[in-house]
């Protein structure tokens, strides 16, 4: 029996872990792909309190450090669901078949940004294709951008990527804006950005000449395809949350979050959330770990 199993390995479920470890409470940390999560995709963080520049590779490797070296067990499986016994004990079970026992659990699976689907998409991300804009800005200052997208988290992209860049194209596969209207107007009155309506990306352009560098887009609209050169293209479609699992345990909201306000407390004792995966309005490195402080400190005091 664990005192506390932590399901996701991103900035929240470490940070979790190192405080409930600081606790002397026990720890299983359950992960199904990379340690890290989103950030491992950013090739150079400069917003992290303490970094001046960091690879987010870097980043988690050491925060996974500190965990390993304060006696934290970490088990590489997918959680397909949660338990809850009479006698409160949790169960979470893996895809491998494997059931682990704990007093508490903090739920920190994360969220994925929805990616294009294109070929060679994974290639590019973190040199050229982006999905932060806070995060990945600075590097496009006085370049061409294109942003992939025409809600709310777009438009503001749009909004903070005018100020750095030289010119901003937005990719828009509707023949409208779907953001909030006082947002539309702002991109709008930009004179740096532009619009492309009803257009999908289809391909992404790399240099032949050996270089394999990121030139561009091409897009579809109707029949005709076309190139759209630019030095980065920031993809902002949608996060999508892996919560599905949970959801006999927790409220979803309609977007598929965990409802859960700054406490991190879930509607089930003893079922606490951190990080993207919960419902909040900012979703940054910074926030996931002081969701991971919250959601163990209370872990803690629920199992004292």
């Amino acid at each position: 029996m664990t005192d506390i199993i932590i399901i996701g390995a991103g900035p929240a479920g470490l940070t979790a872990a190192i405080y409930s470890r600081r606790a002397q409470k026990s720890v299983l940390i359950i992960e199904k792909e990379a340690f890290g999560g989103q950030m491992t995709y950013s090739p150079k963080i400069e917003n992290y309190p303490g970094m001046i520049s960091v690879s987010g590779v870097e980043l988690a490797d050491k925060m996974v450090e500190q965990v390993l070296a304060m006696g934290a067990e970490i088990e590489l499986d997918e959680a397909a669901g949660i338990e809850v016994g009479e006698d409160d004990t949790k169960r979470v079970i893996c895809k491998s078949g494997a059931v682990y026992e704990a007093r508490a659990v903090i739920i920190a699976a994360g969220a994925k940004h929805r990616q294009l689907g294109i070929e060679r998409e994974d290639d590019f991300v973190g040199r050229g294709i982006s999905y932060c804009a806070v995060c990945d800005g600075a590097f496009y200052k006085g370049r061409h951008v294109a942003v992939v997208g025409g809600g709310n988290s777009a438009l503001q992209e749009a909004v903070s990527l005018s100020e750095l860049c030289s010119k901003v194209t937005i990719v828009q596969n509707l023949n409208f804006l779907t953001g909030e209207r006082s947002l539309a107007d702002l991109v709008l009155a930009k004179e740096n950005v532009e619009v492309i309506y009803g257009a999908t990306v289809k391909a992404i352009i790399a240099d032949d000449s050996g270089t394999d560098d990121f030139r561009g887009i091409i897009i579809s609209r109707g029949d005709a395809e076309e190139e759209l050169c630019c030095d980065g293209a920031f993809v902002a479609i949608g996060l999508a949350p892996e919560n599905t699992p949970f959801e006999s345990v927790t409220s979803l909201d309609e977007a598929g979050y965990i409802m859960s306000d700054e406490t991190c407390y879930s509607e089930s004792g003893g079922i606490f959330a951190a990080g993207d995966c919960r419902t909040k309005n900012v979703r940054q490195i910074a926030t996931a770990v002081a969701d991971g402080a919250v959601a163990a400190l209370n872990a803690v005091r629920y199992l004292n």
